[in-house]
């Protein structure tokens, strides 16, 4: 299944070797904002806190469950989040991710039938601000990458300047098998709620 998907693009989740894929992770790297001094003497960083989360919707579209930096992991363990990075990389980037959420789709409930990934910028920091901010969308666990299949440059890929929130992707089940929808979309919306909102009424 070796292949980088663009936005837009909705991939089968079986592998080359005709496995089913099981374990999907999605990963954030971003760094924090380098501020110049006065008259451009030194320099200090700002905190920069994006949020990952992953909401759950059943096969009428109804929300099931969000697990986000409130809520580290889901009801039946299917959906863990590493928890909340409120500063990014403050030394350069260090190529690793911020923040990762694991989900196991076979642990999922079953009446589980869409799984969406989101990005707030919790303070309101415009992602064009950001130095530098890479999602990945991969197999593996929170330690491990096998094969990544999404990637996005959201610090200086075109349309996401003036945004705070975005749909990075979805999965969803489809004749009982999990399928990857990759969205990479903004959204005009300010925080977490409105963004599962927007997913439920334009993306699933």
């Amino acid at each position: 299944m070796a292949i980088n998907l663009q936005k837009g693009q909705r991939i089968s989740l079986e592998k080359t070797n005709g496995t089913k894929l099981q374990q999907v992770c999605i990963g954030i790297n971003w760094g924090a904002i380098e501020k110049k001094g006065l008259f451009g003497f030194g320099s200090s960083k700002v905190a920069v806190d994006l949020d990952a989360s992953c909401a759950v919707y059943n096969e009428s579209k109804q929300l099931m469950e969000v697990v986000y930096f409130g809520n580290l992991a889901s009801k039946d363990g299917s959906i863990k989040h590493s928890g909340d990075d409120r500063t990014g990389d403050t030394g350069g980037d260090d190529g690793l991710d911020n923040e990762v959420i694991t989900v196991d789709l076979s642990r999922l409930p079953a009446t589980a039938s869409y799984v969406a990934f989101v990005l707030n910028s919790f303070q309101g920091q415009d992602f064009a601000s950001i130095p530098f901010a890479s999602i990945r969308i991969y197999e593996g666990t929170a330690t491990r990458v096998n094969e990544v299949f999404a990637t996005y440059d959201i610090a200086h890929g075109a349309g996401f300047a003036g945004h705070v929130s975005m749909v990075m992707g979805v999965f969803y089940k489809k004749n009982g098998d999990w399928k990857f929808n990759a969205i990479g979309e903004p959204t005009k919306d300010r925080k977490l709620e409105q963004t599962v909102q927007t997913v439920m009424q334009n993306y699933l």
